[in-house]
């Protein structure tokens, strides 16, 4: 497997972002680097491949910075080049939360180790919340945790206020708000809504370091408090303990990912349709899925690639960590 894929992230001050921009798109393309960085006021966030003396140069680049010398990434292998293109975007968010002055680089909460996550989560009262979305928790979570029912991270905080007042799991007893837990797939979306939660006034907040991905690479299945799969946003579509690849597959109209269950239902159709999603497209969009589709099975006869089954042309070359 020739190419290694950087999955990185770092909340961090930087008001120059937008001059930066363009000195990190050239090193990137001068090194044949492709994916995705999105650069904000708060930091970083991306994911990106290449050749690996060629990616670890521009992960070297990055961290000549002074600001991002203890950037950390997590590696994986691909067979081929996962991405198309390379891309530096400015953004107002590295992760949209949609709520001004939550700064997790100054206020995030206390960083817990996956072996200490088990003896955290089962003490009483602690109140366990899954940071992802719906679609993610569907397949897999701790026990025992909440689920916010969300679509997208951008709703969690209508969740958080509605949960605070409304004597829901967030509100206060007696007058002391609850010690919370949050965890999310590899740690940039709990890093900041545990920010969030301390903007709220909570004051014991903490928050799986490494994410679940790190639990489940480090915490034995024996001991784990793990129930199903964890869904990744790449062509592995889930993965389980170990960080062995998951039997999920993925929905190529929605991208939401496949149970058994669901692939028997009527409202299945590969590449076009699932039961989250077939009430969601009009019939010229499920034509247009199918020719797609059959161009893919064209192409795979032919044992050639094919860009529109791409995960890229999904929910984003950005992970969602």
């Amino acid at each position: 497997m020739p190419f290694l894929t950087a999955a990185l992230y770092k909340f961090v001050e930087l008001p120059d972002f937008a001059d930066l921009q363009a000195p990190l798109l050239a090193v990137c393309k001068a090194h044949g680097i492709k994916g995705t960085l999105l650069l904000a006021a708060e930091g970083i966030n991306g994911t990106i491949a290449g050749l690996p003396d060629d990616l670890k140069a521009v992960l070297t680049y990055l961290r000549e910075d002074p600001r991002l010398k203890e950037l950390e990434h997590k590696e994986s292998w691909a067979s081929a080049m996962p991405f198309y293109r390379m891309k530096v975007r400015l953004k107002k968010e590295i992760v949209t939360l949609g709520v001004p002055d939550v700064h997790p680089a100054l206020n995030a909460g206390q960083y817990v180790k996956p072996g200490d996550w088990n003896a955290l989560i089962e003490q009483p009262g602690v109140v366990l919340v899954d940071t992802r979305n719906d679609y993610e928790v569907s397949i897999g979570t701790f026990a025992a945790a909440v689920n916010p029912a969300t679509g997208s991270f951008s709703e969690l905080p209508a969740w958080v206020d509605r949960e605070m007042q409304s004597g829901g799991a967030l509100a206060e007893v007696d007058g002391v708000k609850p010690k919370v837990a949050m965890f999310c797939t590899g740690g940039i979306r709990c890093e900041k809504s545990t920010a969030f939660l301390k903007s709220k006034g909570f004051e014991e907040v903490y928050h799986l370091e490494g994410g679940i991905l790190k639990y489940l690479e480090t915490v034995p299945e024996a001991t784990s408090r793990w129930q199903g799969q964890c869904f990744v946003f790449d062509e592995r579509v889930s993965v389980g303990h170990g960080l062995a690849q998951g039997s999920l597959a993925l929905c190529r109209s929605c991208r939401d990912p496949l149970t058994e269950l669901a692939k028997a239902s009527s409202l299945y159709e590969r590449g076009v349709s699932c039961p989250g999603c077939y009430a969601h497209t009009t019939d010229v969009q499920k034509a247009g899925y199918r020719q797609r589709q059959k161009q893919v099975d064209l192409a795979a006869a032919r044992k050639h690639a094919h860009i529109g089954n791409k995960q890229e042309t999904a929910r984003g070359a950005v992970q969602k960590l």
